[in-house]
């Protein structure tokens, strides 16, 4: 069953040669428990470029894995200490993504929680940056 959530999204994206960029979203979006982990999904907005785009972090043991679908496609799996590969799907292209996260927390419980990432990525064999994403989840009322 699903239950609705209000989504505090925190990130930061510091890409070489580039000033940080830093965003703040509220938004609303749902949680369910299913096969052994968490889905936390949000419809993304203007305001994170990515409008026409659901998104859906998984929460498993061990693991958070990222999803986009909509006007642009990827999965990106965040487990500390290893890289992973994903392709990234846009309407213009396609890039070769890799991501090794430094460190991945969560604290999901079923009235809401936190969840912790923060990663390198290489964007085509190109190191790009690193990203923090601080994500508070909190039934909505």
């Amino acid at each position: 069953m699903s239950t609705p959530v209000i989504l505090t999204i925190q990130g930061r994206q510091s890409y070489v040669g580039q000033e940080p960029d830093v965003i703040r979203l509220d938004t609303e979006g749902t949680m369910e428990y299913r096969n052994g982990g968490w889905d936390i999904t949000y419809e993304e907005s203007e305001l994170t470029g990515l409008a026409g785009v659901t998104t859906t972090f998984r929460v498993e043991p061990e693991k958070v894995t990222l999803i986009r679908t909509g006007k642009l496609s990827s999965t990106m799996v965040f487990q500390e200490g290893y890289n992973h590969d994903s392709l990234y799907r846009m309407e213009f292209g396609t890039l070769m993504i890799s991501v090794r996260a430094t460190r991945v927390y969560f604290d999901i419980i079923p009235d809401g929680g936190t969840i912790d990432l923060v990663y390198n990525i290489v964007i085509e064999n190109t190191e790009a940056g690193v990203i923090d994403y601080h994500l508070d989840i909190r039934a909505k009322k």
